[in-house]
């Protein structure tokens, strides 16, 4: 079992700083979760780097990536 990774991330919203944990599972994947804030949408983008750190990107729904 992968132990989920704590990060924070800053709503492309509303701005606010949030507190995410992700799954080594969603390398390579994009999924939608809402702000804990603001409630909209933000798309993560997890990838997974050669040494196997995690890095997430965070777009609004009108963001292309």
């Amino acid at each position: 079992m992968n132990e989920l990774t704590e990060t924070n991330i800053e709503c492309p919203y509303c701005g606010e700083s949030i507190e995410v944990l992700i799954n080594p599972e969603d390398a390579q994947q994009s999924y939608i979760e809402d702000c804990q804030v603001c409630c909209k949408p933000i798309t993560f983008v997890v990838t997974e780097a050669n040494n196997g750190d995690l890095s997430v990107a965070v777009y609004s729904e009108n963001d292309t990536y």
